[in-house]
């Protein structure tokens, strides 16, 4: 019997072991600078500047690389900013800028690292699963003195088959109920200021504070540094995270004001293993929604 209960014991133990282990990595999801100086030139890679506007683009870009628009890839609902566009307008928009079913797709940031991966979670929702990020972005490809250029390539037209994944956007709905179940962390990726409501109301945020149960760990935090953009280690991140929470047997929902912020978490989140989601919405929604509570 004594064996028995030590075997069962070990078991357990093992069984439990198996459950909590870290998940696996996403490292296709990230690419160095030498890897895209090797690269960049393939005929199924197709690199692509993400930003509000041309500005840092025109000054100065990638050999080969083409310019997305922000504005091309979001859309306002309702008065929220930074929606998902309709499926249509989101496959005309990408098959401009040369991608297709078959092609890698290589996102570049120029001032900020969350507009690409916004353009990383549209592409996630479309069901495009060959695209990945410069890790360090613009900033860190002019660091080393690589190749630039001022010409605008043209851009053959692309033949995306969208394959679209309603499941990985949350909703207004679908968080409320899990805010009150716990059946998945509730990750907000804004500075400590908005999570705690300490900022005065304005139109876009007119109930400062945050969703009922949610953790705070603001996106920033996962880079080198503010003017670094390059990811900090997988084993930091994966530490970084689990200190607010974070486990490979929950789910997560990432939010922030529009769901910029928290595009880069889902993406990070994404690239180290875990079953993430993010709320399209919002707290701009959520704060302007009748039915929801607010904290602070």
């Amino acid at each position: 019997m004594n064996r028995m209960l030590f075997l069962g014991t070990v078991l357990t133990i093992a069984v439990a072991s198996m459950a909590i282990a870290a998940p696996t990595p996403r490292p296709d999801l990230l690419v160095s600078t030498d890897w895209l100086a090797q690269h960049g030139n393939d005929p199924k890679v197709v690199v692509l500047q993400v930003s509000r506007d041309t500005k840092v683009y025109d000054a100065g870009h990638i050999p080969g690389s083409r310019f997305l628009s922000l504005g091309d890839i979001t859309s306002t609902k309702n008065g929220i900013l930074n929606e998902l566009p309709p499926v249509a307008d989101l496959k005309a928009a990408f098959e401009r800028a040369g991608v297709s079913d078959d092609t890698r797709v290589i996102l570049v940031a120029d001032v900020s690292p969350v507009f690409t991966s916004r353009a990383f979670f549209t592409l996630d929702y479309l069901g495009h699963d060959q695209t990945a990020m410069l890790d360090g972005g613009l900033p860190k490809w002019k660091a080393e003195s690589r190749p630039m250029e001022t010409a605008k390539p043209e851009a053959k037209m692309g033949r995306l088959t969208p394959h679209p994944r309603p499941e990985i956007v949350a909703t207004k709905d679908s968080v409320a109920a899990t805010a009150k179940s716990g059946s998945a962390l509730l990750l907000d990726a804004r500075p400590e200021a908005d999570h705690k409501g300490t900022l005065a109301a304005n139109t876009e945020i007119p109930r400062p504070g945050h969703i009922p149960g949610s953790v705070n760990l603001f996106w920033q935090q996962g880079q080198v540094n503010k003017d670094d953009m390059s990811l900090l280690s997988e084993t930091q991140l994966r530490k970084l995270y689990e200190q607010v929470g974070v486990k490979s047997d929950k789910p997560v929902i990432t939010y922030c004001n529009t769901g910029m912020q928290a595009s880069q978490s889902y993406f990070t989140l994404k690239y180290l293993g875990y079953d993430v989601k993010m709320y399209d919405g919002s707290f701009s929604e959520w704060s302007e929604a009748k039915d929801t509570e607010v904290q602070k």
